[in-house]
């Protein structure tokens, strides 16, 4: 489900320096499209594979390098596995980077995973769950302005750790969510220090993007203003 040349242009003028990814679940993998050469090391490693340009399937096989993206994701873990999924949030609530009342709420898929493809939103051949987009904080506000002003950002939701769960808290709330990311992921993606992400509802991508072109027209004129101003009081 490509969006429109017109559409893609607004996307274009946030000067993102990674494209939107989609992420779609799905019953079958796209036809045409090819799997993941290999298992990358975590569920979010996908997302910048699919940033530099790759649309690709997985299986939940391919997720099960870690164990938490896996569980956010729906994936049903062999034993082993699932056996070092605790270990691991056992080892966060050691740390203290977790309460061990707050397991139990991390947003995960209700459904279990058959296939996740992944590609720039501008090739998708399949209807996104979610997009997410990457961007420094001001470019983040303005998709973020963009959502409230598609209804899909009253709740103003933004997550933390770990960043993946933001993607069945999009696609199952219909909500847009902002996050700030998590450590896991900021190593595995590459993710700078100044960046963040908003994962947006796909059913609701056409409405964002019209929101966003008249939300940078906005912004501009705004700049303008309270800069003339700033320098008018200084």
């Amino acid at each position: 489900m490509p969006i429109s040349g017109e559409l893609f242009k607004i996307v274009s003028r946030l000067s993102l320096q990674h494209p939107p990814v989609a992420v779609g679940f799905l019953a079958n993998a796209p036809e045409g499209m090819g799997r993941i050469e290999r298992p990358l090391p975590a569920g979010c490693s996908y997302w910048k594979h699919a940033s530099e340009g790759h649309a690709f399937f997985t299986t939940p096989q391919d997720h099960e390098n870690c164990t938490v993206g896996a569980f956010t994701h729906g994936v049903t873990l062999p034993p082993a596995k699932a056996q070092e999924l605790e270990g691991l949030i056992g080892t966060m609530v050691q740390l203290h980077y977790l309460r061990s009342e707050e397991v139990a709420g991390i947003p995960h898929r209700g459904s279990p995973m058959a296939i996740a493809a992944y590609a720039p939103l501008s090739q998708a051949s399949f209807e996104p769950d979610v997009v997410l987009f990457r961007g420094n904080a001001r470019q983040i506000m303005m998709v973020s302005e963009a959502a409230r002003a598609a209804g899909i950002f009253e709740s103003a939701a933004a997550m933390g750790r770990p960043a993946c769960a933001m993607i069945p808290q999009a696609g199952e709330s219909m909500a847009g969510v902002a996050s700030v990311g998590c450590i896991g992921n900021r190593v595995y993606t590459d993710l700078g220090d100044d960046e963040l992400y908003f994962a947006a509802p796909g059913q609701a991508i056409g409405r964002l993007l019209e929101q966003l072109d008249v939300i940078l027209d906005a912004n501009a004129a705004l700049e303008t203003f309270h800069r003339e101003r700033a320098a008018a009081l200084a």
